[in-house]
C-alpha cells in the first residue's frame, strides 16, 4: 500500500492511494475490512514521523475505520472554523 523511501526509512502513501481511501462509501463498506481504532497503539517515544507511519500502517485507511461496532468516516475541510464553533452552530440549528 505504501511507496518506500528507504533512504529515510519512511513509507509514503501515494496521492492515488489516498484518493481511493477517501472515496470509500461508509454505507457500503465491508466492516470486516475496517480496523477498530481502539486497537491502535502508538509508541510515544518515537519521533513524530514514525508515529504517523505507525498509525497509518495499523489503521490501514485513515479516513474510514471502526470505533467499537460503529463505522466512522472522517473528512477534512479547509474552513477556519474551530470545533467549538462548528458544534455551537450545529446545536443552534437544532432549535
Amino acid at each position: 500500500m505504501y511507496d518506500a523511501m528507504p533512504e529515510r526509512g519512511i513509507k509514503m502513501i501515494s496521492q492515488s492511494q489516498l484518493q481511493e481511501m477517501r472515496s470509500v462509501d461508509i454505507t457500503q463498506v465491508d466492516r470486516s475490512t475496517l480496523v477498530d481504532i481502539r486497537n491502535i497503539h502508538i509508541d510515544t517515544a518515537l519521533p513524530a514521523v514514525q508515529k504517523v507511519q505507525s498509525y497509518l500502517e495499523q489503521i490501514g485507511n485513515p479516513y474510514c475505520f471502526l470505533c467499537g461496532d460503529t463505522p466512522v468516516k472522517i473528512r477534512f475541510v479547509s474552513e477556519h472554523k474551530t470545533l467549538k464553533q462548528s458544534l455551537c452552530d450545529y446545536f443552534l440549528s437544532l432549535k
